[in-house]
C-alpha cells in the first residue's frame, strides 16, 4: 500500500478539484494560495473579456455558414449582469434583422457569450463544426446562425421563434468556476417561444477540451435533437439515453470516447 502523501498524489492526478493542498503553519502553501489567485482572476476574466462575434462569425464562415449578429436588449456588459431579463430578450433591431430572416427550418444555432465570453471564443466553432455531419445524416434544415452579444439561454427561444426554426441549440459561456473558466454549455428547446421555462429544455454542459470532448457533445446533442423532433418535445420529459446508444453501437464508430 502506497504511503498516504503518495495516495493523496495519486488522487490530484484524476480531478482538477483542489484537493491535498497541504499548509504551511495554520495556512496554505504559498504556491497554493497564488494559483487560487490566478484561478479567480481568469473567472472574472472570462466574465469581463469583451465578446468578439466577428472573429466567431469568422470561424463558422470558415465551415461555409451563413451568420447573422444580434444584440439583447441589455446596452452594456455591467447593465447586463445586472439585469438578467434584458439578456433574455432581443433588441428591437435584432428581432427586426431575424424576422427578415424568417423560412421553413428545422434547426438553429444561437451562439451567446453568456458570463463566460472565454468559453465561446474558444469552443463554439469546435462544437458546431462536430456536430454538422450528425444533422446532415438527418437531412435537417439549418436557419443561418446567430451569434448574440449580451445574451442568456432564453434569449434562444425568441430568435428561433423569429426564425421560423422547429429546434433550437443554444451555446453559451457557462458561469465560470476556479477550475474551468472556458466552459461552454449547450441548451436544446424544441417548438422554442418568448416564455418558457428552463424545465423545457435539455441542457449539455462542461464542453472544452479539458470536460466533455467536442465529438462526445456533439453526439448527445445529436441523440437529444432526433430523439426531440420525433416525439416533438424537450426538457424534463426528454431524458438523455445517448449512452444507451453508444452500448448498442450506435454511432460508436464516430466517436472517439477514449479522448474524453
Amino acid at each position: 500500500m502506497l504511503p498516504p502523501d503518495e495516495r493523496w498524489a495519486a488522487l490530484t492526478r484524476l480531478t482538477p478539484a483542489r484537493i491535498a493542498l497541504g499548509r504551511a503553519g495554520a495556512s496554505l502553501p504559498t504556491r497554493e494560495v497564488l494559483r487560487f489567485g490566478l484561478a479567480h482572476a481568469q473567472a472574472r476574466d472570462a466574465v469581463h473579456i469583451p465578446f468578439r462575434p466577428e472573429e466567431v462569425a469568422a470561424d463558422l464562415a470558415a465551415l461555409a455558414l451563413e451568420t447573422v449578429q444580434v444584440e439583447s436588449a441589455a446596452p452594456s456588459r455591467d447593465l447586463y449582469l445586472r439585469r438578467p431579463d434584458l439578456g433574455r430578450r432581443l433588441s428591437p433591431e435584432g428581432q427586426a434583422v431575424l424576422a427578415a430572416r424568417r423560412g421553413a427550418f428545422d434547426f438553429a444555432f444561437v451562439v451567446a457569450d453568456g458570463l463566460s465570453s472565454t468559453a465561446v471564443q474558444q469552443n463554439a466553432a469546435p462544437l458546431i463544426a462536430a456536430m454538422l455531419p450528425f444533422l446532415k445524416q438527418q437531412d435537417l434544415k439549418l436557419a443561418p446562425v446567430v451569434i448574440a452579444s449580451q445574451a442568456r439561454v432564453a434569449l434562444g427561444d425568441e430568435a428561433a421563434e423569429a426564425l421560423g426554426a422547429r429546434l433550437v441549440a443554444v451555446l453559451i459561456g457557462e458561469r465560470p468556476g476556479l477550475s474551468s473558466p472556458d466552459s461552454l454549455g449547450a441548451y436544446l428547446t424544441f417548438a422554442p417561444r418568448r416564455g418558457l421555462s428552463d424545465a423545457m429544455r435539455n441542457c449539455v454542459s462542461n464542453i472544452r477540451p479539458g470536460g466533455l470532448t467536442f465529438e462526445h457533445a456533439a453526439f448527445k446533442l445529436a441523440w437529444l435533437a432526433r430523439q426531440a423532433l420525433r416525439r416533438a418535445l424537450t426538457g424534463v420529459d426528454l431524458k438523455d439515453e445517448s449512452e444507451l446508444a453508444l452500448v448498442s453501437g450506435e454511432g460508436a464508430s464516430r466517436l472517439p470516447i477514449a479522448s474524453k
